[in-house]
């Protein structure tokens, strides 16, 4: 049974918010978006001046959730992606190994966020017959969630609206999740990592004696620089740029002993070779000093809702570090999950309730899992033990598929599985896997013990003979 439809209030336009308001709009809801920025449709979006990266990773999870509002738009956002087949991992030396996300050809897509933000508003006005109207320049000041009534500041004033459903889209610092802990008893943890991020931006190569450009490194790999404490990673451009964007993860204490120009070309240099001819020294050295150093945090909270009348999304409910690439995934999967319980509900109050006693284990388990992806990147990727790993399990998945056995990389971008089980079918199958090192070791030891035995009962034998 569906709810009958009444009127939403989505704070936040992000790709999140655009997408939930899709699906509110196709249920028939009145649907009014606020968002603190100015219409990104009339913004030049550059790297430089965002300091934001300009592509996700647009995986198994987000599709769904894309095609849940419309398997045309979904199509039609496939059409302007880049498919990224594995991680190209790169030493000090310059040597390259690329290792593949799945033993199917299954890939994560680079997606630029501006335009798949842009298109996804374009999509909820155009196709929802009036029923989404999108305002921007509004900065949310206060919730009655009692009176259902928002206040909301704009360059021309206070402006008071009334929804029955309050929906919180609007990021890591969500004003509506504040307004939430004012009501009810919110179990709400802020973490901020020791590694800052900064953008290193590598421009198109140059076709030899043509005036043509290409990419500088192989558009279709995730290019990462594991340096053990630190690294640089880098994903293609969308469209004609034909550019990278790179970003260099790094603890602040090693940001601050990067002082003057020279330290910036020594550095990179020594840890990053091959990237210094790509970029050059002059462009390298500006935009290290110039781009912004951002910082790290993820968010953990519940419930995520308020009786039958507000809701949170996307990273106003779990912020987490972009280590493996499920932010924006999540979140679409989050208004799906939370569109099933609508719909097949005859209350709003148990829906919203459901949502946050189904969502929390698996929310919390991406939070997790992203943060201990960070050591895997720039680390734990040129490990032979891991490597190791992943080849049995990609070995039995490919060959004994009955076994039901995955890399926890493939049960977390290339299907539904919730989060949490992917987590514990992954901790199960790194138990398994030790205990077969362990195995393997002991009965080489026990065969080693054996033959010294019979060695020297031969040998004995031979003296006694003599």
């Amino acid at each position: 049974m569906t709810l009958q439809a009444k009127s939403v209030a989505i704070v936040g336009g992000g790709p999140v918010g655009a997408l939930a308001a899709l699906y509110f709009a196709h249920d028939g809801w009145e649907v009014n978006v606020y968002d603190l920025r100015t219409d990104p449709r009339l913004e030049q979006r550059t790297t430089a001046s965002t300091g934001k990266s300009i592509n996700l990773a647009l995986s198994h999870r987000g599709i769904e959730g894309l095609r849940g509002a419309s398997p045309g738009l979904a199509n039609m956002v496939m059409k302007h992606v880049v498919p990224v087949y594995g991680r190209m991992i790169h030493d000090r030396h310059g040597r390259l190994t690329s290792q593949a996300y799945d033993v199917h050809g299954e890939h994560i897509n680079a997606v630029d966020r501006g335009w798949l933000n842009n298109v996804l508003l374009e999509e909820a006005e155009k196709s929802s017959g009036g029923k989404v109207k999108i305002h921007f320049g509004h900065q949310l000041m206060q919730c009655d969630f009692h009176s259902r009534q928002l206040k909301f500041m704009t360059a021309d004033g206070e402006v008071d609206v009334r929804a029955d459903l309050v929906v919180g889209a609007d990021g890591a610092h969500s004003a509506v999740r504040r307004q939430l802990m004012r009501v009810a008893r919110v179990d709400f943890e802020q973490k901020y990592i020791d590694t800052l991020w900064c953008e290193i931006s590598i421009p198109p190569a140059h076709v030899p004696s043509t005036k043509e450009e290409t990419y500088p490194l192989d558009p279709h790999h995730l290019h990462i620089w594991p340096r053990k404490t630190f690294m640089l990673m880098s994903l293609a451009n969308i469209g004609d740029d034909k550019s990278f964007t790179g970003t260099l993860f790094m603890p602040q204490a090693n940001f601050d002993d990067i002082v003057y120009p020279l330290d910036v070309v020594d550095f990179f240099k020594s840890y990053f070779p091959d990237v210094v001819p790509l970029i050059g020294e002059e462009n390298l050295v500006k935009q290290f000093f110039q781009n912004p150093k951002g910082s790290l945090m993820s968010v953990k909270c519940s419930p995520y809702h308020y009786l039958d009348r507000c809701i949170l999304i996307g990273d106003a409910a779990h912020a987490m570090v972009p280590f493996y690439g499920q932010g924006m995934n999540c979140g679409f999967e989050d208004v799906q999950r939370l569109f099933e319980l609508i719909r097949t509900t005859n209350s709003m109050t148990t829906a919203l309730s459901q949502y946050t006693t189904t969502r929390k284990a698996d929310l919390f388990a991406i939070s997790d899992l992203a943060m201990a992806n960070y050591v895997e990147m720039r680390s734990t990727v040129t490990s032979r033990l891991y490597l190791a790993r992943k080849t049995t399990e990609e070995l039995l998945y490919k060959y004994v598929p009955q076994l039901q056995i995955r890399t926890l990389y493939n049960m977390v971008s290339f299907s539904s599985t919730p989060y949490s089980i992917a987590l514990r079918r992954s901790m199960w199958q790194g138990k398994m896997f030790s205990g077969l090192c362990i195995g393997t070791g002991l009965g080489l030891v026990g065969a080693a013990s054996y033959g010294v035995y019979r060695f020297r009962k031969v040998f004995r034998n031979l003296i006694s003979s003599d």
